[in-house]
């Protein structure tokens, strides 16, 4: 099998933002994104696989003010068309509260085909992410920087973290959703590949033994988006504003662009054990910024807020080449200022465990940033 890896301009940019419709008074999620999209009929905003979502679609850009232009202008017009029917938009990785057995699939082959197939599992898939794409201009680097950079997995799942409660309880991670969504059977983290041949051979082997009928079912949380010509990074929950998306794209736009720079000068891209980053990837749901994570395969460790500190100082010449600096420079306040999911359980002790409170504060955290 030989799959076709599309041109697509180095670095360019891709934002996917997942939010949920739910009720201004009472916070419980309500099935009308379909509606909403339709009443748009906007090229940045499609539906996804539960009716209680909307999704935002930015263009090709090339700078992420670009991307965080079109994600205001979509966040905007949802905004509007979702007040008109009562409704306010919650952009978090999961819902604190509504339960998942009242969800309702959209309509559509491909989601009736999952549903089908997930079944219990694909029921509970009430759950909302970040999707950033990275253009690459060479097939035969995807792979290799791929593997490489899944040493930042870590990082970006904690700082995006946002999904601490589950039907109402307190579920002790930081991103629950992350555990959620690994139960499909083709999500969670990649098998690590460096020749493309190997990527090749892995999606027939996939494909001949009914495991995927179509590439974009392979649903890692990193994954070569070959349609595209882009690495895409799936592992972040939503997060409730878009100045945080600016810099967490900010932050995945130049670990692409230093892993590119490197193999232009001949090196190797080191890669963390496959256990490794499996750990790691527990350790940031768990615990979110207050993870110590593995930085090394001579099994160092580190406070993850530390390695990020370091890690956006040495980044930072790569975003002045971007035109990035002031979106991730903001990194550092946005550890200050706390993770979603610290937000989150701050309302509630605020609250008195009001889940209800939570929902509506984070709604109007995300309405208040775009007035």
């Amino acid at each position: 099998m030989q799959i076709s890896f599309a041109q697509s301009p180095r670095s360019t940019l891709g934002v996917e933002w997942e939010v949920a419709l739910v009720d201004s008074v009472t916070g419980e999620l309500v099935p009308l994104g379909p509606q909403v999209v339709e009443e748009l009929d906007s090229p940045l905003v499609t539906g996804e696989f539960m009716t209680n979502t909307v999704e935002m679609v930015t263009g090709v850009c090339h700078s992420v003010a670009e991307a965080e232009s079109d994600l205001k202008a979509a966040m905007s017009s949802i905004q509007k068309v979702a007040a008109s029917h009562g409704l306010g938009v919650l952009a978090a990785g999961t819902h604190p509260f509504s339960s998942w057995r009242a969800q309702r699939v959209s309509e559509g082959s491909k989601y009736q085909k999952m549903l089908d197939r997930t079944q219990h599992w694909g029921r509970q898939m009430v759950i909302y992410g970040v999707h950033v794409h990275v253009g690459i201009e060479s097939r035969d680097k995807a792979l290799p920087m791929m593997s490489s950079l899944l040493h930042a997995y870590p990082h970006l799942l904690a700082l995006s973290a946002n999904s601490p409660f589950w039907e109402g309880e307190d579920t002790g991670f930081a991103s629950h959703r992350s555990q959620l969504f690994q139960q499909l059977p083709t999500a969670g983290l990649p098998f690590q590949f460096t020749q493309w041949s190997e990527y090749e051979s892995f999606v027939e082997d996939m494909m001949t033994t009914g495991v995927i009928d179509a590439l974009g079912e392979n649903r890692w949380d990193v994954r070569p988006a070959a349609h595209l010509g882009t690495l895409e990074y799936r592992n972040c929950d939503s997060v409730s504003t878009i100045h945080e998306i600016g810099a967490i794209t900010a932050l995945i736009q130049c670990l692409v662009e230093e892993a590119s720079r490197k193999l232009d000068d001949g090196q190797e891209l080191p890669a963390l054990q496959p256990w490794h980053v499996q750990e790691n990837k527990w350790r940031a749901a768990r615990y979110g910024l207050d993870a110590i994570v593995i930085t090394g395969s001579d099994n160092s460790e580190r406070l993850v807020t530390d390695d990020l500190i370091d890690m956006t100082k040495r980044l930072a010449p790569i975003a002045a080449d971007l035109d990035c600096s002031e979106e991730l420079a903001r990194i550092p306040g946005m550890i200050k200022r706390g993770a979603g999911y610290q937000r989150q359980h701050a309302l509630a002790a605020e609250s008195g465990g009001d889940l209800r409170k939570v929902v509506l504060a984070m709604v109007e955290e995300t309405a208040a940033e775009l007035r």
